[in-house]
């Protein structure tokens, strides 16, 4: 029983790390049917491999693409939108399973307050080369990549980053390995750790966590190369110095409020909490784009300082 349940576990790991190419997407837990959710829980997800499928020009936004080179050597890419007379570059970081044109609206309005935008599609997605996630882990490296590169060629005083889900871990996890020093960074919907957002998967199935999260996570790590229980954003956070700007959806069956606070608690610097009602693991954006962008609009106008008190 005990080998049954840990090769469940292994084909699992790696239905969630490995994106094909053909397979339909299977639907998020919330949408499965019982007998839906009984199929996923033999054979694993199949997650197809992300694409692009509009660009900056569908907003009305010229750009240009360009090649980046990751740490570990594989390319990476990325499109450039630049801003006239710009007062600094937000870079934007997208979540697991999606890939860089799902940020094209957050992309449009950062570009709207005068920043030159630069939008990353993550190793195995879009543009960028390979077909392996590690949720966040190794594409902290892909961060790190990114905003070397933009040192090198688009130099800015001002550097913003934006990274939502997957793209947030990833972020945090850069501050703590790489010591990357932005200006300020904005957060959307980040988990704790990963060992908390399997088991919230598992939760959405309705079905026990333990210990088949516990297992996930184990055979997740061997399979990226490291222990999956490192994977812990809320302890990276105790690295990201600058004015961070974390925003939540309230109803996040995802990441949960006590998560949240995990990550919000450990950041160093300056720091905001923004909830938005109703929202779950989703664009806060495109539920309520006006308050969104008052919102990060305040927050960078205000030279980048803002309290750590939460707003409701």
């Amino acid at each position: 029983m005990l080998l049954l349940l840990n090769l469940f576990a292994y084909v699992h790991a790696r239905a969630m790390t490995h994106f094909v190419d053909t397979a339909a997407q299977t639907p998020s837990p919330e949408q499965l049917s019982l007998s839906g959710k009984a199929a996923v829980l033999l054979t694993g997800v199949r997650v197809a491999r992300p694409t692009n499928q509009r660009t900056p020009a569908d907003v009305g936004l010229p750009f240009s693409v360009h090649s980046i080179a990751s740490l570990d050597g594989r390319l990476l890419e990325a499109w450039h939108v630049a801003a006239e007379d710009p007062r600094g570059i937000c870079l934007l970081f997208h979540g697991y399973a999606e890939s860089k044109s799902r940020l094209i609206e957050e992309a449009a309005v950062f570009h709207d307050m005068g920043f030159d935008v630069l939008l990353l599609d993550f190793r195995g997605c879009g543009g960028s080369e390979g077909d392996v996630t590690t949720i966040g882990y190794r594409e902290a490296d892909d961060v790190a990549a990114a905003i070397a590169y933009v040192q090198d060629t688009i130099p800015s005083q001002t550097m913003v980053l934006f990274g939502r889900s997957m793209g947030s871990a990833a972020v945090m996890r850069a501050a703590a390995v790489h010591d990357i020093q932005p200006s300020a960074i904005v957060l959307e919907c980040p988990f704790d750790r990963l060992l908390s957002t399997t088991r919230n998967r598992f939760a959405a199935m309705g079905v026990p966590a333990f210990p088949a999260a516990e297992l996930l996570v184990f055979w997740g790590g061997i399979q990226f190369g490291d222990s999956g229980f490192n994977h812990n954003p809320a302890e990276n956070a105790r690295s990201v110095q600058c004015p961070t700007m974390l925003i939540h959806g309230a109803q996040d069956p995802r990441v949960t409020e006590v998560e949240l606070k995990n990550v919000f608690n450990n950041l160093a610097g300056g720091k905001h909490l923004v909830e938005f009602p109703g929202v779950g693991h989703a664009s806060c954006r495109a539920a309520d784009p006006t308050r969104w962008r008052r919102l990060i609009e305040a927050f960078l106008d205000d030279d980048l300082h803002h309290s750590a008190r939460p707003e409701r």
